[in-house]
Formats: structure tokens, sequence, C-alpha cells
């Protein structure tokens, strides 16, 4: 069993800063792509951002320039670091892992709120 556990959500106003955390644990035995999606309200998820086991990142356009996304793959976590955030940044954060436990899967996270509001 894999879990994916996210911290790092809240209240912000706009222009300020938050930084997500998600940490993979459990059987998964390796990690091939990590990211970040995120869904408001009446909207479908959307991919914010993906950093590969290499490295390479790919961003959405809404995004690029203000959010960046990091991992440590010694601890199986991924980050991402948002600043400059603006009101539509508001949704429901979720963590992606595509990674092998018994076969190779997609892994979501429960979801972390993301407000940005004055």
């Amino acid at each position: 069993q894999v879990q994916l556990v996210e911290s790092g959500g809240g209240l912000v106003q706009p222009g300020g800063s938050l930084k997500l955390s998600c940490a993979a644990s459990g059987s998964i035995v390796t990690i091939n792509v990590m990211g970040w999606y995120r869904q408001a309200p009446g909207k479908q998820r959307e991919l914010v951002a993906a950093v590969t086991s290499s490295g390479r990142t790919n961003y959405a356009d809404s995004v690029k320039g203000r959010f960046t996304i990091s991992r440590d793959n010694a601890k199986n976590t991924v980050y991402l670091q948002m600043n400059s955030l603006k009101h539509e940044d508001t949704a429901v954060y979720y963590c992606h892992v595509y990674g092998f436990s018994s076969i190779w899967s997609d892994y979501w996270g429960q979801g972390t709120q993301v407000t940005v509001s004055s």
C-alpha cells in the first residue's frame, strides 16, 4: 500500500507565498514522475507542475515564473513553492505520483486547500 501525505496548504493574501510538501511512503519501490494538480470549484482538475526522476520539469502556463517544483528522491518527497499567489490560484491541490509498487500506477494524495484572499 502506498500513502501520499500532503502538507502546507492554507489561507494567504494575494501576492503571498506558500510551500506545499508531499511525502510518499509504504510499498512504493521506485517513482518516475511526481507532481501537483489542482481543482477549483466547478472546474476540472488540471496539472500545475510535475518533475521526473531525472529532474525534468513541466509547468502550466498560468504558474510559470511564480511556482517552482522540486523533489528529494532520497525522501520520496515533492515540493511546490508558490510565490506571487493570485485569487485564481485558489483550489484544492493534489499530489500525484507515478510509481512502481507491484505494478506501475498513479497514486493521489487526499488534497490540501489553498485559498488566496484578502
